[in-house]
């Protein structure tokens, strides 16, 4: 399974080619370092989910459901896909910028590549997310998503004990999970264009485009 798109930023005078694809084997290599970048970014923004176990990250990418990104050949970014109550819910996570190419649109990118990699493999499936970012609020608006209160998200534990390591914890507790400082977004178009293709000749194959 593998697709690459080659992407050049909006509003910049040098064009920086962009390589995303369905992460292999080959990238468990980079493993140690994503799981750097996400304990580095959480302190940064004082908030979030700030570890990731890399065995996780590695079985993300054995199964195919996980999106890497390079900026001329060197690891750029990275996202996940993770599902829950029997694939009823899909949740697009980890999305991680290196800090050296953010505002190029890599994050638009990789969230656009992941997101058909979601509906595609996951037709079924509501794609929902919580997050503080201003920036994929919006990319997630763009999407189709909507905002939606925590008790429409999946009720899976195996979910909510993802926000452990965040510092504000404590506030989703406080609130039987009901709310937090996160907001929560849903996509539930599931009669959309991904759910009329015929899953058993999905190519995860397509034409390089430019952005």
């Amino acid at each position: 399974m593998l697709f690459e798109t080659t992407a050049y930023p909006v509003g910049t005078s040098i064009a920086v080619p962009m390589t995303l694809r369905v992460a292999t084997f080959a990238d468990i290599q980079y493993v140690d370092t994503l799981c750097q970048w996400y304990v580095e970014s959480a302190k940064a923004r004082g908030t979030g989910i700030a570890k990731r176990d890399p065995n996780y990250l590695i079985k993300k990418i054995q199964n195919s459901d996980a999106i890497i990104a390079f900026v001329d050949d060197e690891l750029a970014g990275f996202c996940y896909i993770e599902t829950f109550e029997d694939n009823k819910f899909v949740v697009n996570s980890g999305l991680i910028v290196s800090t050296e190419v953010r505002k190029e649109g890599l994050g638009r990118a990789i969230k656009n590549e992941v997101f058909k990699l979601s509906r595609t493999k996951y037709p079924a499936a509501k794609i929902f997310g919580i997050t503080t970012s201003a920036a994929v609020m919006k990319i997630n608006s763009e999407l189709g998503y909507r905002p939606v209160t925590f008790p429409e998200l999946t009720q899976s534990d195996d979910f909510w004990k993802g926000c452990m390591s965040c510092k504000n914890y404590h506030i989703l507790q406080e609130n039987d999970r009901k709310m937090c400082l996160c907001t929560g977004m849903v996509y539930d178009n599931l009669n959309d264009k991904y759910a009329q293709k015929p899953q058993a000749t999905i190519n995860f194959i397509e034409e390089p485009q430019k952005h």
